[in-house]
């Protein structure tokens, strides 16, 4: 019996965790660390530090993410390239941020990891990409590539550091 009650007060324990206002996105990162800062529009400018596969990624690029939440979900939209992903926050350490997104097409998936700093209206940082290509008949892995790109943005809009 007492097992029972036990049992019964963690279970509301935590069902009443899930639905707090601090949600946890990912190993106890909180929507609420992630600095209002980091939402907006940002253009964002990379160069290629290390690629096992030059003839697959580009040497620079210059994008536009967008980083807005609803919710307890944050999305990274590119108009230029019409790319949209939900992406997860890794770790949160003052204006240190990790997030990751992974995205699957044909028989190819892309994982970014990016690392920025925030500073006022910029960032500096890395993005990490591995980029796996599977066999169309039986599902194996055939390749992996991966190219780190060395990654500053500029604020275009929304709210600024400096307001915090």
């Amino acid at each position: 019996m007492k097992r029972a009650i036990l049992f019964l007060i963690l279970l509301l324990l935590s069902v009443g965790t899930v639905f707090a206002d601090d949600m946890v996105l990912n190993a106890g990162v909180s929507i609420n660390d992630i600095p209002k800062a980091f939402f907006g529009s940002w253009r964002v400018k990379a160069n290629l530090a290390d690629t096992n596969s030059y003839g697959t990624f580009k040497p620079a690029s210059t994008d536009m993410w967008n980083l807005s939440r609803v919710g307890d979900k944050i999305t990274l939209s590119n108009p230029f390239s019409g790319a949209n992903a939900e992406i997860s926050v890794k770790t949160v350490e003052g204006n240190l941020i990790v997030f990751s997104k992974k995205a699957p097409y044909d028989n190819k998936v892309l994982t970014d990891t990016v690392t920025i700093r925030l500073d006022k209206n910029t960032f500096s940082g890395i993005n990490d990409l591995t980029l796996e290509s599977y066999s169309l008949v039986d599902n194996h892995l055939m390749k992996t590539e991966h190219a780190k790109y060395m990654i500053k943005g500029e604020k275009i809009s929304g709210e600024s550091i400096l307001s915090e």
